[in-house]
């Protein structure tokens, strides 16, 4: 799939051409450089790797410099390959964000903002021990029993119960492009993109 890599900025909403308030995220995505090209014969697939947002080159190892340098290229903070890309680049290539068009369909990946350590009624959805009635003292977010009894004597695996929420990868499906802003290389999508604001998202048609 054809993509490039973003950084979150934020959300806000847009009125449409019928007056419907519509709330949208703003991503800036690109100017990404091919910093190299997998071909079958070298690395047995196909791919372009694209980098994105300059890194000083104090903060970089010589492996990385190496690497940009070859690409003729600032070093780069943000690294990711695509398979399947719709044209050909060659090495040093800057693909842009004129690669969306306004009603294109686009999904975007990122990592969700970390909620920390939550107990099961946050994280599940349950609706606690008994609810609030007959006196429950200190129940009512408890998860209740987790287990039988002498048999099988432990806990399975993947039983519901409270720990460390968000942080994971995700993938929103399907979101409409609303606005392109080429040159302010920024993409205006129609829903809410997972991530907090200036993080990277990956973003594929």
């Amino acid at each position: 799939m054809s993509g490039l890599i973003g950084k979150k900025i934020g959300m806000t909403s847009i009125f449409d051409e019928n007056g419907k308030n519509i709330p949208c995220t703003v991503i800036e995505v690109g100017p990404c450089v091919v910093t190299q090209v997998r071909t079958n014969e070298v690395d047995g697939y196909e791919a372009f790797q694209l980098g994105f947002d300059d890194k000083a080159e104090k903060n970089a190892n010589k492996a990385e410099l190496g690497h940009f340098k070859k690409a003729g290229t600032s070093v780069k903070r943000k690294v990711v390959e695509f398979q399947d890309f719709e044209n050909a680049y060659n090495l040093g290539d800057v693909i842009t964000v004129d690669l969306f068009n306004e009603g294109d369909f686009v999904d975007v990946q990122g990592v969700s903002k970390g909620k920390g350590f939550q107990g099961v009624v946050k994280r599940h959805g349950f609706g606690g021990v008994g609810q609030a009635t007959h006196g429950q003292h200190n129940r009512l977010r408890a998860p209740g029993s987790i287990g039988a009894s002498s048999y099988p004597s432990r806990v399975f695996k993947g039983m519901r119960m409270a720990g460390r929420m968000g942080g994971v990868n995700v993938t929103v499906q399907n979101l409409r492009v609303l606005k392109v802003v080429a040159d302010k290389n920024l993409l205006v999508v129609k829903g809410a993109v997972p991530g907090h604001k200036n993080s990277y998202v990956i973003v594929q048609k």
